[in-house]
Order: C-alpha cells, then structure tokens, then sequence
C-alpha cells in the first residue's frame, strides 16, 4: 500500500476532501471566469470580495448565526488569539478572567491572558497529567469573571468537552480549533468561539473568529489596528494582505459539509462512527493499547495511546508506515500513537486502520 491522502491521520494540517483538493488543483491552475490563478489573484478585486461574503454565508448557514454575530477570517492562528481575547476583554483592574487548563494548548494560553491582567486557574488536570476534564458544568467557576476561557478539544492528549462548562452569567470564550465545524454548537452558550482552520475546514493561514456585536464596545481603544477585532470588521476581515488561497480552500470545505456531507449533524454522526471504531479496539486489547484520556472524556477528533513501552509504539508507528498509514505519531511532548479523525478523514480510511490495529495488536500482544 503507497502514501494515499485518504490515510493522512495528521494532527495537522488535517486531510482535505477530495473532491475539495480536486477543485484547488483546477484553481491553482486558473479560476474559473477569471484566467487567472488563484496564487495571482488580488486581495481587491471584486472576485475575492464575492468569495468573502460567500464563505461567510456559508457558515452562517451551517451554524444557524444570525446578525448579533460578527464573523472574522484573520491570520496568526489560534496562538494570536491567545493575546487578542485578553487585550480586548480582560482589565488589570477588574475581575478575574477564569481559564480551564486541561491540556497543551490551553496551558499555552495562560500566560498570554496573565500580562493582560488577572488570571485564576478555575481547573486544572496537570497534577493528574491532563487525562481528564471537570466533570461539573458550574462547580468551582467564578459567577462574575471577566470571562471563561477553554479550549473544547485537546489534540495532544485526546480530551473533548461533552458538556458546555461555566456559569450562565459570565461571557464563555472558546477555542475550537480542533472540533470546530465536526458537531453543532448550541450557540446560545457562547460569545466568543475561535478556530483556526488547519484541522477541520482548510490548510494553514487562516482563522475563524466569531464574536457577539455587543462585545465590540467593550474592546479599549489605545490597541494596534491589527489586534483590534472592530478594525478587522471595517476592513471586512482586509485589514491587510488576507491569506486568500487558505480562505478560497475553506469556502470550498463549506460547500462541501452543506452539499455532500449534508450539515453538522450529519458530520457529527460520521465522526462518531469513526471515532467508535477505533475506541473499539483500543477497549479490545486495553493491555496492549492504552488510551491516554479517561472514558468519558475520549476525543472523537484525536485517539491518543501508547503501546506497553516507546520501542512498541516505534515498531507500531513503522509498520503502520509500511502500510500507507502516516502522520500517527504523538506530539513531541507527550510521544506514543495518535491518529486524528478530523472531517474529512473518511469513514472507510478509519476502518482500514482499526483492521490493522486489531491484526498487529493479535500478531504481537
């Protein structure tokens, strides 16, 4: 079996679909009605102003967002948004800003907030080496913090929220690089949601922001033009040069999820099969594949193991290579196995490496 797109388990960037990477191949070459590339074609021009606003529409379709809502697509990934959110919305003098340290990445985002102003650290699983997440929606949250911030899905450790965590009354803040577009959102629950899209909806270059109008006024007025959310929405989401090939790719996974997918809830029911099947024979030889996340936590984006020591999970790692499986290997912080099931790893692709798994786990447990 050779190196094939469909059995790309990569962290990220994640799989595109296929009938999406045909599309760009045909853009890369000329857009259509145009006679140009799309590697040549101008940030100004009426052509990209339509692509905007289309891919816009689109994602208000897919989420069901109304005009309360601002949609974004900005540059420097979810890293830049650990500074944008507190810059915007968390004050030296205030209250505290309440943040949910459950893995890699949201422990990256504290210190960010924590230059801004207060920072309480409402949950943490570090002592217990982020293997699971707060079981209670409210227990242990400030009711008046300036915010809380979390991130739904950790990739490194392969935790996913399944509950919406915080009180009522206080803005909710969320990164959902990783998941976002893979279920739907009760939107009612959130004010800010952020996404970049290297996971689920497209390559590298681009962000999604989300935010609720009514926080525009609370943003202070002495910030940079290009870490100001109000200035970004003038320019609509042209402030600068944007990454016009990454948002033309994610227009394209849109219209994907709305016509050949048929929406979230389709998409959430897919990744659940996919993510099933491997939990499957992970919980068949558990002696032999040994999750990382508790039960009840397990990602359905990112399946983190190990193997009974690092000279099994390099053996397994190599023989998956042999076999056309690639990008399994773990974070560099954490090492063994993970295979990620981001929307357009395909259903078929997940089982082919379950079958594997089960095979290699009889051959060598």
């Amino acid at each position: 079996m050779g190196f094939r797109d469909e059995h790309n388990f990569s962290g990220g960037p994640g799989a595109l679909p296929a009938t999406v990477l045909t599309q760009v191949r045909q853009a890369i070459e000329e857009v259509p009605d145009t006679g140009l590339s799309l590697l040549g074609l101008s940030h100004r021009s009426d052509w990209f102003a339509a692509l905007l606003a289309t891919a816009e529409a689109r994602l208000r379709q897919l989420l069901g967002l109304d005009d309360a809502w601002a949609v974004l697509f900005l540059q420097g990934g979810a890293t830049q948004q650990f500074s944008m959110v507190p810059m915007s919305f968390l004050r030296r003098t205030g209250p505290a800003a309440d943040y949910i340290e459950t893995g890699y990445w949201s422990a990256k985002s504290l210190p960010h907030a924590s230059r801004c102003g207060p920072v309480r650290i409402a949950y943490s699983g570090r002592a217990e080496g982020f293997r699971a997440l707060p079981e209670a929606a409210t227990h242990g949250y400030n009711s008046d913090a300036a915010y809380l911030h979390y991130v739904s899905n950790e990739t490194v450790e392969g935790l996913q929220f399944h509950h919406i965590p915080g009180h009522a009354t206080v803005r909710r803040f969320c990164d959902m690089s990783s998941d976002f577009l893979s279920r739907p959102i009760d939107l009612s629950r959130f004010d800010l949601i952020y996404a970049h899209a290297q996971k689920n909806i497209g390559p590298a270059g681009v962000t999604v922001v989300l935010l609720r109008r009514d926080l525009l006024a609370q943003i202070p007025d002495d910030l940079p033009d290009f870490l100001d959310y109000r200035q970004h929405l003038a320019a609509a989401s042209r402030l600068n040069t944007p990454p016009v090939f990454a948002i033309f790719v994610v227009e394209r996974v849109l219209h994907w999820l709305q016509r050949e997918v048929g929406g979230l809830t389709a998409m959430q029911d897919i990744n659940a099969r996919k993510a099933a099947t491997l939990y499957a024979v992970i919980d068949e030889f558990p002696h032999f594949y040994r999750p990382h996340a508790c039960t009840v936590d397990r990602s359905q984006m990112n399946v983190v193991l190990h193997l009974p020591c690092a000279e099994d999970d390099e053996a397994f790692l190599q023989a998956c290579a042999q076999e056309g499986f690639v990008g399994l290997a773990g974070h560099r912080s954490l090492g063994g196995v993970r295979a990620s099931l981001y929307n357009a790893m395909g259903l078929a692709a997940t089982e082919d490496l379950a079958d594997f798994m089960r095979h290699y786990a009889r051959r060598r447990a």
